[in-house]
């Protein structure tokens, strides 16, 4: 017999631009959840990279992953909920960022790069520049059916996105 865990942390993916802070922050309003902003985590010297248009490394990003894990560990060690936002672009990043917790899911915000790219022309006063765009999307490994996790288009309005979310996530609902 299968049982369906019931989802206590959500991390919102994608590259930079899909509407993970904005989603992440209506979601944490819905649900009544914590938010975890993932960047807030970064290094000065991280930052200071991708300002000036350097893509992160694996090496540049681990101490960051390892950051927001061990704040994933505190909330399952208190039996508690919440969001976070992180880019977890690739599988080996997301593994590291779950471990063993059985509880958490991931949303993959999914849009296409002529869209993202419009809304970060947009975007003022994020460290990301543009440039790095497209080395984001050459990173990205999508979640695959091994992982726990859901793909949800960033076309429509955060309200759609957010009730996609919240029906497709175990027991989330």
């Amino acid at each position: 017999m299968s049982v369906t865990v019931r989802a206590k942390i959500l991390i919102l993916m994608g590259v930079s631009g899909c509407g993970k802070s904005t989603i992440a922050r209506l979601l944490a309003d819905e649900l009544g959840w914590p938010l975890l902003e993932g960047d807030e985590f970064h290094s000065l010297a991280n930052i200071a990279k991708m300002r000036g248009g350097v893509p992160l490394s694996d090496t540049d990003r681990l101490p960051w992953l390892d950051a927001i894990a061990g704040h994933l560990a505190q909330w399952r060690g208190a039996g508690g909920a919440g969001i976070v936002t992180c880019s977890a672009l690739k599988r080996r990043y997301r593994a590291r960022l779950v471990a063993d917790c059985k509880d958490a899911w991931f949303v993959y915000l999914k849009g296409s790069p002529d869209l993202i790219r419009s809304r970060l022309v947009k975007r003022l006063g994020h460290f990301m520049p543009v440039d790095l765009l497209e080395s984001q999307f050459a990173a990205l490994e999508e979640p695959d059916s091994g992982e726990r996790a859901i793909t949800v288009p960033v076309a429509g309005s955060p309200v759609e996105i957010i009730g996609e979310i919240v029906s497709r996530i175990p027991h989330l609902a």
